[in-house]
């Protein structure tokens, strides 16, 4: 198991202009699962991926990491946390615009003054087919380029979850789909564990197991069989 969520509230406001995101929800995943969650909007569900990421802190309960809750670690130790065990790919892309894409596929393991591992660097720009645009800055490339990219810099640092919050939601189908069939390879070839928040039922139905989340609850949390995997492995 590499993450377990327990009894996780998220409060905003107080009296009678209480809100509660998240109502007492637990689950846990196990390590290499493609999970997604699911919900209309203000269900919770991206509130639930940030408190995951340790980007924002819960009212009360329990975020367990490899089997450390992170919420007992200080600032520091969280920020750490999220450089070396989080890789999160957001809608917007979330690129440094002044950074190559080169750059901004490296940026995490350097903030962390570490050492990249180019064989694997090159691998990964091989197989999201970004070999050409390595010098070219964010603003140069399509949308679905960009998306390659933040999943290539989230992959970049071997993190224990990747979180992808509706990594779709700004491209079109065309591109929506070679997305979530990186997504779907990589999580494959690497054994990566990935959780993605989509408002899209059939974005979702292409994760092997879907955790459906109202009002900050979970109504439902099934395993999908008919999962499968289109691009081709290199290997």
């Amino acid at each position: 198991m590499i993450l377990k969520v327990e009894n996780l509230v998220k409060e905003y406001g107080k009296d009678m202009y209480l809100t509660k995101a998240l109502d007492n929800l637990s689950f846990s995943v196990n390590d290499g699962e493609f999970v997604a969650i699911v919900g209309t909007s203000g269900s919770g569900k991206s509130t639930l991926l940030h408190l995951i990421g340790g980007v924002d802190k819960p009212t009360s309960g329990n975020i367990i990491v490899r089997g450390e809750n992170i919420y007992n670690m200080n600032d520091e130790q969280l920020s750490k946390h999220r450089r070396k065990n989080v890789g999160l790919i957001y809608q917007f892309y979330n690129l440094i615009p002044i950074l190559n894409v080169e750059e901004n596929i490296e940026l995490p393991v350097l903030l962390d003054k570490g050492k990249v591992d180019e064989k694997f660097k090159k691998e990964l720009v091989s197989i999201l087919k970004l070999d050409e645009y390595l010098n070219y800055l964010p603003n140069q490339l399509s949308g679905g380029t960009q998306q390659r990219v933040a999943i290539a810099r989230a992959l970049i640092n071997y993190p224990a979850l990747v979180l992808a919050d509706e990594p779709t939601g700004n491209l079109d189908s065309k591109n929506s789909e070679e997305i979530i069939n990186l997504l779907k390879l990589l999580n494959t070839k690497y054994k990566q564990t990935v959780i993605m928040v989509t408002h899209d039922l059939n974005i979702a139905n292409q994760a092997e197991r879907i955790i459906t989340v109202s009002d900050g609850k979970i109504i439902s949390d099934i395993k999908n069989n008919a999962r499968g995997v289109k691009y081709e492995d290199s290997e």
